[in-house]
């Protein structure tokens, strides 16, 4: 798998902990809010970004009435200044090109604190459209193997095309062999029941940007420049995401 998947994945096995300081539940129930403004309707099983939004908060044990109130608020139940949801596209340290989504309810203070990471590490925003083109709208599917002994079986992942895959990626988490299966956006939540169907356990599954141009990063240096401005980003609380198109050695990860 490519450095930025690796990097990614080793962000998710890192605890429920980590999760919570790295995205809070206020991201999470931002997350819902926005999923049911865009989507219209505040029922999972007719809004499909809304059912990954919960399906996050459900795997960090976000209470229910925490749900049920971003719910609300994305029913314009309950009062509260406006949320929106913002896309900001820029190049890091080694000409990496990153792009952030984040919600907020103040655009000019969300803009400058992303403007600001940006500025003061060599980096620079750019206008819309700029690095888009470098990532692709996907549904990300986190699947452990069937064979509990690590062990790769193209079998599975030819299973796994077959049922409507565009790109599988094998890793390994604590000796178990996982994959990460990339589907059509729309094709989300149907994918994860097919898979399951098959007789795989799904872990999670949410919408990315999925990087079709990679940067390759050889230098250990240059690595740790590009991992830790990825961090500062993400940290930002109304951040929700990060994607990046770096690929970084494995050894070097």
């Amino acid at each position: 798998m490519s450095g930025h998947s690796k990097w990614s994945t080793i962000k998710r096995q890192k605890g429920v902990t980590d999760i919570k300081r790295g995205q809070t539940f206020t991201k999470l129930a931002n997350a819902i809010t926005i999923a049911v403004k865009i989507g219209g309707s505040g029922d999972p099983d007719s809004n499909p970004r809304l059912r990954v939004a919960v399906d996050a908060a459900k795997s960090v044990n976000m209470p229910k009435e925490n749900i049920k109130r971003a719910t609300d608020r994305g029913l314009d139940k309950l009062p509260g200044q406006a949320l929106e949801e913002m896309i900001y596209e820029g190049y890091g340290p080694g000409k990496v090109a990153f792009l952030i989504e984040a919600v907020t309810d103040n655009k000019m203070r969300t803009l400058q604190g992303v403007k600001n990471i940006f500025e003061r590490n060599g980096g620079s925003l750019v206008g819309q459209g700029s690095v888009a083109y470098m990532f692709d709208r996907a549904g990300e599917i986190k699947v452990k193997s069937q064979d509990s002994n690590a062990k790769l079986t193209e079998d599975e992942m030819l299973e796994l095309i077959d049922l409507g895959a565009i790109d599988v990626k094998d890793y390994i988490k604590d000796g178990i062999q996982m994959y990460l299966v990339y589907v059509e956006s729309p094709e989300l939540n149907t994918m994860g029941n097919k898979i399951t169907q098959a007789g795989y356990e799904v872990e999670s599954k949410e919408l990315v940007f999925k990087p079709n141009t990679l940067i390759s990063i050889n230098d250990a240096e240059k690595a740790k420049k590009v991992l830790d401005f990825f961090q500062r980003i993400e940290d930002l609380d109304d951040v929700q995401k990060v994607y990046a198109n770096f690929n970084i050695e494995e050894k070097l990860i």
